[in-house]
């Protein structure tokens, strides 16, 4: 009976699945409340980037009327999600979804840049040695 549910759980698999030594490959998952959040953020930010520009420029400028600065504002705060702002936006590892301690051009957290890097997984960058 053992036997019979084994065979039958192992033809479900894929016939290409890695299994770890034994071709069983270990998939991370790293998708939490946080990277959701900011990847909606992100896609917010994009969705209304031109229009929220125009209006804090407008809100901004000091040679305009100040009603005129005024109805800027309100319509900001209305028709505009405060979630929108680029400071909402975190700087997140694409690996461990880390928020802190990344390295912003190559969008990794410290430990996993410095990993890569000691490997020479990255091109063109290598450990200092003196």
């Amino acid at each position: 009976m053992n036997m019979a549910c084994i065979s039958s759980a192992w033809s479900i698999l894929p016939a290409n699945i890695n299994l770890l030594g034994h071709n069983l490959q270990q998939i991370r998952s790293f998708v939490g409340c946080r990277v959701l959040r900011d990847q909606k953020r992100r896609r917010w930010a994009k969705q209304y980037a031109e229009e929220r520009l125009r209006l804090v420029a407008l809100k901004r400028n000091n040679i305009l009327p100040p009603e005129i600065i005024e109805l800027a504002g309100k319509q900001i705060t209305e028709t505009i999600p405060r979630q929108t702002a680029l400071r909402q936006l975190t700087p997140r590892c694409v690996v461990t979804s880390r928020g802190y301690g990344t390295v912003i051009r190559w969008r990794l957290s410290r430990f996993i840049f410095r990993e890569l890097v000691d490997y020479n997984k990255i091109a063109g960058l290598q450990r200092a040695m003196w």
